[in-house]
């Protein structure tokens, strides 16, 4: 039986005092366009927040025991949990899910950014391993195109106006190339303020 694949752009930037996180807003199953107004970078608490790529309904569901179990250990322990440990507690459900036999394979994959002490940013593959990252990442079927603009253009220190140009840069150059990604860009801050969302723009053509 043939499965539906689906796809999607999103990029995660560290520059010298935030975290951009950018993406698409097309979902997909198969060569349908399922829908063009989805926000695939969620905010988790008020200074944590992930990129979603893969099974839509798994991801859902990640976000909301995410969320949720940050809260009750904020409960229970009475102090916020570290960007460091959501990013291990998310990475564990990642491992169980993809593990847990299903008909429909959950395959998730996560960009968390968020800001304690500092600005953090993590890689969650699939298979459910975590990566520190400390300069730029991407996911998704467009990925292969955002990276080639990130290593490109990707500049150590960047300031957060320069991280936006240079993310809305990556998404252009996968929506040019890669079907499963269009509709527009979501971009979102995190800093010291918290988790902030800059802009968004409905548009699928070159970004000067």
């Amino acid at each position: 039986m043939e499965q539906l694949k689906t796809g999607t752009t999103t990029v995660g930037i560290k520059c010298k005092d935030c975290i951009v996180l950018a993406a698409d807003k097309r979902a997909t199953a198969g060569h349908f366009i399922a829908d063009k107004k989805v926000q695939k970078v969620q905010p988790v608490n008020d200074y944590i927040a992930v990129t979603t790529a893969g099974s839509v309904s798994d991801l859902q569901l990640l976000v909301k025991y995410l969320r949720a179990e940050l809260k009750l250990r904020q409960m229970r322990t009475g102090r916020t949990s570290t960007v460091k440990e959501a990013a291990n507690l998310l990475s564990g459900m990642i491992y169980q899910n993809i593990r847990s036999f299903s008909v429909i394979p959950g395959v998730t994959h996560f960009l968390l950014a968020g800001f304690d002490k500092d600005n953090s940013l993590y890689d969650l593959y699939p298979d459910g391993s975590l990566t520190d990252i400390d300069d730029f990442v991407s996911s998704g079927s467009g990925s292969v195109m955002a990276y080639g603009v990130l290593e490109t253009l990707y500049e150590k220190d960047m300031t957060e106006a320069d991280g936006i140009k240079l993310a809305f840069k990556c998404l252009n150059a996968a929506i040019q190339r890669d079907s499963a990604s269009g509709n527009g860009v979501d971009v979102f801050i995190i800093n010291k303020d918290g988790v902030t969302k800059r802009i968004t723009k409905i548009l699928d053509v070159k970004v000067e």
